[in-house]
């Protein structure tokens, strides 16, 4: 699956480490969100 600039990313969950889990729909309508990925974080690459 690839994705380009503007298109709507799909529902997700991701676990926090203080307040539970968190989706992304959860934000839908309130605020903006900005997804950012960082493949090579970490790594000797």
């Amino acid at each position: 699956m690839s994705a380009e600039i503007g298109d709507v990313a799909p529902d997700f969950k991701l676990p926090s480490v203080s307040e539970g889990d968190f989706t992304l729909s959860q934000f839908k309508g309130e605020k903006r969100v900005v997804l950012s990925f960082h493949v090579f974080d970490f790594t000797a690459g």
